[in-house]
């Protein structure tokens, strides 16, 4: 099993099945950020005591992040199938899984920033109004900034998701790590292998905490 393991040509694998990994997870997790954090601001400025109500369109929002989230991810991927197929032209490999990986995270990653965003004290709010700012400059000069900690912990836990979906679509034909440890280690009955790509996908995990924690605490004012 252990010759198996270091062969050339599973060393390869591993190789390239990491490199998919965070292909996928990297590219993913910046769109359904972007997708994500629009949602959020959204669904925090347009509630009904908000700086722009827009009561129906949260009411909305919320439903479809809601039913998103509350879908198994391996189900979802195959809900998205049609979607993923018509963007992409497959539905197999690293890159079919972008769709669905986008898809899924943005709706978590849209109740992290909201979270982070109603942390904002609301004191600092009302003096930005009182001065005359407007909804565009209370966003972009006082809520966003002001919840950059919170932001960037919510956005290392939001990677680390996609990145524990992205070993989830490797049963789904999604390539990496994932698709390593199904096809030779749970098919092939090899749980050295599989305990091998956990390690790796820990690790990484391990990683992108220790990064975003970092950059958490240097953006964090208060313990300057």
């Amino acid at each position: 099993m252990l010759k198996e393991i270091f062969s050339a040509e599973m060393l390869r694998l591993m190789g390239a099945g990491l490199l998919e990994t965070l292909y996928m997870t990297a590219v993913s997790s910046a769109a359904a950020y972007a997708i994500g954090l629009v949602i959020g601001v959204v669904l925090v400025i347009g509630r009904e005591d908000g700086i722009r109500p827009m009561p129906r369109l949260c009411r909305l929002l919320g439903w479809i992040v809601n039913f998103v989230r509350s879908a198994p991810f391996l189900i979802f991927v195959v809900f998205v199938m049609p979607v993923t197929r018509f963007i992409t032209g497959t539905t197999l490999g690293a890159t079919a899984m972008l769709v669905p990986l986008t898809l899924g995270g943005a709706p978590f990653i849209a109740r992290m920033v909201e979270s982070s965003l109603r942390e904002v004290d609301a004191g600092v709010i009302e003096a930005a109004q009182s001065m005359g700012a407007g909804a565009w400059q209370l966003v972009t000069r006082v809520l966003l900034p002001e919840a950059r900690p919170s932001l960037i912990s919510g956005a290392a836990i939001s990677v680390t998701t996609i990145l524990s979906y992205s070993a989830l679509a490797g049963f789904l034909g999604g390539g990496g790590l994932g698709a390593i440890a199904t096809n030779y280690g749970y098919y092939r009955g090899n749980s050295q292998i599989m305990l091998v790509m956990i390690v790796a996908l820990v690790l990484l995990v391990q990683l992108v905490q220790t990064v975003g924690g970092y950059l958490a605490r240097r953006a964090d004012r208060r313990i300057k």
